[in-house]
């Protein structure tokens, strides 16, 4: 498969600014601390101590101290005070500011401040400033309005990084750095377009080969030259190009942030992790490839929602994990609200909490709530906070104090332990993004398909990892692939191995249907794994309504996609068929079967309704060998293990108002709450280690 190197990006941008250079400037002289001592989960704030007089830092952290907080994350908005003026630097506040951290035994997490660029540099260089689709330029005022793509904006980000790692880079109270925040948003200035260009000659290496592999022939759209190639979001574009697309925009996101990393490594301790804050829902970049350069995932978890889907956002915690296979940081999440929904609730007293233990469940090894205080004025002054306005605890302060302490309680038992699944699940960003680009019924979300197929196994398994196609998965015995649109021919032979060595594959529709340029492969779905499957799909049927489903698996109903199945082996088993007399799936199997060496493959054609599915997953999670921890628990009682270092902690939460039914195995030593009665109260939490 053909990839296109982000170091070869990055090299790209260094030669086409060489000529525009930046001046080297004098080494920054660091300032000595005291260590402070790392928790086994960090608890944490968003802190920004250049929006408030000096004079008041030391209350706030005292504050910070009585919520049990033992980090903070500062400065990674603080451009305009770090370069006030280009290349005068004014480190001394923040030397004062993690100072005052320390003193009050913080760790602290230094963000690169790349997400808000000065306005000398807006004002001076406006070649720096983001372009978008429609041709309009970014202007100064917000955030992100950089391009992505500026060789001179990348050497102005990794100056102010090398700056701030030659000063910081060997302080003991700072453990790790932020790489900008949030990044996502493309550029489509004329530097972008270079870089697309080059970006499709490296890949594709003649104008023929991407002519071929994209079909161009349609639509007479055949291309002569690679800088005729033009960039696109969305619309009625080629969807080779829009995928492609999205390749460079992974690349050159990637390219950008180790840019910094790459300048702080050279600089710090290397027990200085780095990182940087994405979020699940943005689809802009492929997350795995961009965290391969990166020590440790994190990411910032809004529920828009006051009411949270808990098992939704399992998912997206696990998603995260699953980046780097190891536990992530929650460098930012809700205190209580946000403000951007359409209606922005407070979550119920006892739910932020409930997240916060969720988040470790999950793999958290740390929570940063944003943020500590309301800014005095800004765009984002109505989020929910630790303090009100005023600078006293909010309502949401006891809660979440509360949970600092129980996280300082827990600390040492939960070090250096993660969570335990024997079952993983597939997530696939071109498949998301080839199915988002054409998905042919509108409700047909491929998050959402995910999520719907992760409800019922996870409740039936109690722990789930979720990982990449490429991923090892011989430590699984069952794998799940709800949407695996795009598969490649490599993927394809590694899910093979998988399910002859012994492990049970799942696939759900519209897998294999697509190659890695988007186009379809000429064996029907699922396209390389057909002959493995001893069947295939002839032919997908889009439902207004419902489909009924009868067979093995009991009546049910499909919704949104139904695809007509046709065994090609013997062996090949029917576990249910539609049922829609005078319709094209009358009769046609819809779910199927098959033993392959010591393993199994089973193919789900449609998009069944949730009793459907959790039949399956009752039926397959016990057939592969996957036992959950505490059999029979209802199903509003979240179930997780973390395990390490010689322990087991089993984490259970209940979701619900109502007391649940727990019974604790044998031996089980709690450390936080407990089950009177063999309980656990609405809205509850126990932590306890398992003998």
């Amino acid at each position: 498969m053909m990839r296109f190197s982000s170091r070869a990006l990055a090299l790209c941008l260094c030669l086409s600014a060489s000529a525009t250079a930046l001046p080297a400037l004098a080494a920054s002289a660091p300032t000595p601390m005291q260590a402070t001592a790392a928790p086994g989960i960090a608890f944490g704030t968003a802190w920004y101590p250049e929006q408030w007089p000096e004079a008041r830092w030391d209350t706030d952290l005292a504050l910070m101290q009585q919520a049990h907080i033992n980090t903070v994350r500062i400065a990674e908005f603080a451009w305009s005070r770090m370069e006030p003026e280009e290349g005068r630097f004014d480190f001394a506040w923040l030397d004062r500011a993690i100072a005052a951290a320390a003193r009050h035994g913080m760790r602290v997490v230094l963000g690169t401040p790349t997400a808000a660029p000065p306005i000398w540099m807006s004002e001076r260089y406006p070649e720096i400033l983001r372009v978008d689709e429609d041709g309009s330029r970014a202007g100064h005022g917000g955030r992100r309005h950089f391009s992505f793509a500026s060789a001179r904006y990348r050497q102005f980000a990794r100056r102010i990084a090398t700056e701030m790692a030659r000063r910081y880079g060997h302080n003991p109270a700072v453990i790790g750095w932020q790489i900008d925040n949030e990044i996502g948003l493309p550029s489509f200035d004329a530097e972008a377009a270079r870089l697309w260009h080059a970006f499709l000659a490296q890949r594709y290496g003649t104008i023929d080969t991407l002519n071929q592999r994209w079909a161009t022939a349609y639509w007479s759209q055949t291309y002569q030259r690679f800088d005729q190639v033009p960039m696109h979001l969305g619309g009625q574009q080629n969807p080779g190009l829009l995928l492609d697309y999205r390749h460079f925009l992974t690349s050159t996101w990637t390219s950008y942030a180790m840019n910094q990393a790459d300048a702080i490594r050279a600089l710090a301790n290397p027990h200085q992790f780095i990182t940087t804050n994405t979020m699940f829902w943005n689809d802009g970049f492929d997350h795995f490839a961009l965290h391969q350069g990166l020590d440790i995932a994190a990411w910032d978890n809004y529920i828009q929602d006051a009411e949270p889907d808990w098992i939704a956002n399992g998912a997206d915690h696990d998603l995260v994990r699953g980046y780097k296979q190891k536990n992530f940081w929650l460098m930012e999440t809700q205190a209580g609200r946000i403000d951007w929904a359409p209606v922005n609730r407070a979550m119920r007293p006892g739910q932020v909490r409930e997240m916060g233990w969720q988040a470790v469940q999950h793999g958290a090894d740390a929570i940063l709530y944003w943020e500590f205080r309301p800014a005095p004025n800004g765009q984002e002054t109505n989020y929910g906070t630790l303090l009100a306005a005023d600078g006293t605890p909010a309502p949401i302060f006891a809660e979440i104090a509360g949970l600092g302490g129980e996280l300082a309680k827990a600390s040492a038992a939960l070090a250096g332990t993660e969570p335990v699944a024997d079952m993983a699940f597939l997530f696939s960003y071109d498949s998301r993004w080839a199915i988002d680009l054409q998905r042919m019924h509108k409700d047909f979300d491929p998050v959402r398909q995910f999520t719907d197929f992760y409800r019922p196994f996870r409740l039936a398994a109690q722990g789930a990892a979720v990982v990449a196609p490429e991923a090892d998965l011989a430590r699984y015995k069952l794998v799940v692939a709800p949407s695996l649109n795009v598969l490649t021919a490599a993927q394809a032979q590694h899910l093979a191995a998988y399910v002859q060595n012994g492990g049970t594959l799942v696939l759900g529709p519209r897998t294999g249907q697509k190659d890695d340029a988007n186009a379809l492969w000429a064996a029907r779905q699922p396209g390389p794994l057909r002959t493995l499957l001893g069947a295939h799909v002839e032919q997908f049927y889009v439902q207004d309504g419902t489909v009924a489903i009868t067979g093995p698996l009991g009546e049910g109903k499909a919704a949104i996609w139904a695809e007509a199945l046709v065994p090609d082996a013997p062996e090949t088993e029917i576990l249910a068929r539609y049922r829609q007399p005078g319709g094209w799936l009358d009769g046609k199997a819809a779910v199927v079967s098959r033993q392959v060496g010591r393993g199994r493959i089973v193919y789900v054609g449609a998009w069944l309704e949730p009793e459907a599915l959790s039949r399956l997953a009752a039926r397959l999670v016990p057939q592969a060998g996957v036992t959950p921890v505490l059999p029979g628990t209802a199903a509003d009682v979240e179930i997780g293990l973390r395990r390490g270092q010689g322990r087991t902690l089993l984490i259970a939460i209940n979701h619900g108002d109502e007391a649940r039914a727990l019974a604790l195995p044998t031996g089980a030593r709690p450390l936080i709450g407990t089950a009177p009665g063999g309980q656990i109260g609405g809205h509850g939490v126990l932590v306890a280690e398992l003998p």
